[in-house]
């Protein structure tokens, strides 16, 4: 159980931050020539300080696209996806009322997406983010390595910078439904995440087995 809670419990504050700061823009402000988007960093931030706490409990997940790695990888077993994902999705829910609730003036319209570079942006950045988490967190040769908060905070981080204003920036399908019930991203459109973050999920795990051959 206490995997499960830490696991509602990273989510949960990655739900908040994201939909605090990225969709009702408390994470910008004033840079004199035009708005400074802090909401990629702070949610690195928010993300980075999750994973140490969390890591030695559950494996910090917090994103049912790393579930489905750490499952091909044989890190997570079976009986355990369901538990972990449904923790994430209701991690979600509460993190995106939440929101809702600090901040009481928003005006969110949804996100108008082309399809190709959203496919793209998504599978990209959710590749890089499972291929992070698996080599830092679970390879044999960063074993006990003190580094892997960071790491994931700063690919986060940087996917935020790079394509947010392309797709959003979610690479997790968790978050994808807090932008969903946000308002941003049009349930319609929610394929648009979910396929690439999941087929992303498989190719990582693979791709990391492939590196690292010893860690089957």
């Amino acid at each position: 159980m206490k995997k499960y809670l830490v696991e509602f419990i990273g989510t949960f504050f990655w739900a908040l931050t994201f939909v605090t700061a990225g969709v009702y823009g408390a994470g910008a402000v004033d840079g004199g020539a035009g708005a400074l988007n802090l909401a990629p960093l702070a949610v690195g931030l928010v993300l980075m300080a999750m994973y140490y706490a969390c890591g030695h409990v559950s494996g910090a997940h917090f994103n049912p696209a790393v579930t489905l790695a750490a499952l091909l990888r044989g890190r997570c077993e079976g009986k355990e996806v369901l538990p972990y994902v449904a923790a994430q999705l209701l991690a979600a829910l509460v993190g995106t009322t939440a929101a809702s609730i600090l901040v009481t003036t928003r005006a969110v319209e949804p996100r108008v997406l082309a399809s190709a570079p959203t496919l793209l942006a998504e599978f990209l950045f959710t590749f890089a983010l499972v291929f992070v988490v698996l080599n830092t967190m679970t390879a044999r040769a960063n074993s006990g390595n003190s580094f892997y908060g960071l790491a994931v905070g700063a690919i986060v981080t940087g996917g935020g910078l790079v394509v947010g204003g392309v797709s959003g920036a979610s690479f997790n399908p968790a978050v994808s439904l807090s932008l969903c019930m946000a308002g941003q991203l049009a349930w319609v459109d929610l394929w648009m995440h979910l396929l690439p973050q999941l087929v992303a999920a498989i190719a990582a795990a693979y791709t990391f087995l492939a590196v690292c051959p010893e860690d089957r």
